[in-house]
């Protein structure tokens, strides 16, 4: 992969935009003339690719009519943007690779080894997706360590950067890249050492070796306290890392284990730093009908880790029970409404909450106007505004593992509530928010002396797992529960 022009561009909202820095190499240049011969477009002048840029990107020319930029002939193939450079027949120069963070703006302009009709989809354009490697790397030098922009820091690095593209990309073939320094307070290059470093790798991490590993598990439940309805949740299961660990390509291992007992891991996607694995792994689908001769682990996943951080891995998980029990009762009675709430947690689920709230939402109302609901346990917060009950269970649940709200409430306030199109009548739900720490429903956990890490430094390992609630519902059992909302576990 080859670059025709690069360049870095400030701007705040199309306001003061200017290049910060540009750079064409010649013999790249000379190359794209050759391959596309009497299609040749030029590249223009830093101004006024600046203003084709920043108009491409909606960030100027705000007052023009939207169909101008947007309109059905301008095929947008993101990410590599079209740039209308004037003059005969209106030349479009393509593919133009932009990454934005905050006022910074990076663009290159890769070199596409192939005649310029037909366009070859960018899917098959290896210097697309090196090129936008490249701007990532690129941009990681160029932010402070926290990703942030600093004026001062960002004014040295881009000093600095005509010595380093001279090193990692001469005559606009970006190689190897050596170690520029750190990216807070460089001042010179310095040698990345025997182990060579891959492109896209801007800088080595510098300082005290630590990995962290989280791993979270989402739980999703529709809820109807009806026989005639099945209940349905499910699991969806995370691990996110951030390794600083030093050295081009250091080896990390991080192995997930499950209790004797556990449900097999299902539906298991990696990152693509993941050198190796078991294809066993890969083979468990929640499609399938589970004959209890799924790979049970340990799932262990070897990789080389980016600088920042990412997503090792995701899974599904089939559990028999979900977390908390519910069953809710909303009954229409003279000029009221009777409420009645059990909640019970499962045995199996540690008592220990970071934070537990039920929420009562009713629509299609006149305001609350008398609110008489009592709760065994926890704090309730009446908003009449909203319509809304909020039982605030706390960080544990009584010695019984079981909690209820009764009591009715009357809606003959001066405004009319909010509205909504489905819970119309005794069409109505209640929604669970809970953070469990310490806890996957799955068992399944990275045990901290199971991360292995090959650098020359020993790093400080940290583990942790929490469980969190998401689109958790328990719906009226004496109303009618819309069909749509079984739908939305899938």
């Amino acid at each position: 992969m080859s670059l025709r022009a690069l360049w870095i561009i400030s701007h705040e909202k199309g306001e003061n935009a200017s290049v910060r820095f540009s750079r064409r190499f010649s013999t790249v240049e000379h190359r794209a003339k050759i391959i596309a011969g009497s299609s040749y477009v030029a590249v223009p002048e830093d101004l006024r690719v600046l203003q084709l840029l920043l108009s491409e990107l909606g960030l100027s020319d705000l007052d023009k009519p939207f169909a101008s930029r947007d309109d059905c002939l301008n095929n947008q193939r993101s990410p590599g943007l079209e740039l209308r450079v004037d003059g005969p027949g209106k030349a479009l120069l393509w593919p133009v690779l932009t990454i934005s963070h905050g006022p910074l703006i990076l663009a290159c302009l890769p070199l596409v080894d192939a005649p310029p009709e037909p366009r070859p989809p960018l899917s098959n354009l290896l210097s697309v997706s090196q090129g936008l490697a490249f701007l990532a790397g690129l941009q990681t030098f160029l932010l402070s360590s926290g990703g942030k922009t600093d004026s001062e820091g960002l004014t040295s690095r881009l000093a600095m950067l005509p010595s380093i593209l001279l090193k990692i990309c001469p005559l606009g073939t970006p190689l190897d890249v050596p170690q520029p320094g750190g990216p807070a307070a460089a001042t010179a290059l310095a040698p990345a050492g025997n182990q060579k470093q891959p492109a896209w790798k801007t800088g080595l991490h510098r300082g005290r070796a630590v990995v962290n590993v989280a791993l979270v598990e989402t739980v999703r439940s529709m809820q109807y306290g009806n026989r005639s309805r099945q209940d349905l949740w499910d699991v969806f299961g995370t691990v996110t890392c951030k390794c600083e660990v030093e050295g081009a390509l250091p080896n990390v291992t991080v192995t997930l284990t499950l209790p004797p007992n556990g449900s097999p891991l299902q539906d298991i996607l990696v990152h693509p730093c993941v050198t190796s694995l078991d294809s066993s792994i890969l083979t468990a689908t929640s499609v399938d009908n589970y004959d209890g001769s799924a790979f049970s682990g340990p799932y262990k996943f070897p990789f080389s880790p980016p600088l920042e951080p990412f997503r090792l891995c995701s899974y599904t998980s089939q559990v028999p029970v979900p977390p908390i029990l519910g069953l809710y009762q909303l009954k229409e009675e003279e000029n009221h409404l009777r409420v009645s709430v059990t909640l019970k947690l499962h045995e199996s689920v540690k008592n220990s909450f970071d934070y537990c709230e039920a929420h009562l939402p009713f629509f299609n109302r006149d305001q609350m106007s008398v609110v008489d609901v009592k709760v065994s346990s926890g704090q309730l917060e009446v908003s009449k505004e909203k319509n809304l009950l909020v039982w605030g269970l706390g960080q544990k649940f009584p010695k019984s593992r079981e909690v209820t709200m009764e009591g009715k409430i009357s809606f003959s306030g001066p405004t009319p509530g909010p509205t909504d199109p489905i819970c119309i009548g005794l069409t109505a739900y209640v929604k669970l928010y809970f953070k469990v720490p310490d806890l996957t429903l799955s068992g399944c956990c990275v045990d901290q002396h199971s991360v292995q890490v090959y650098s020359s430094a020993k790093p400080r390992i940290v583990t942790s797992r929490e469980l969190l609630s998401k689109e958790y519902f328990l719906w009226n059992s004496t109303g009618t529960a819309p069909v749509s909302s079984g739908q939305m576990m899938l």
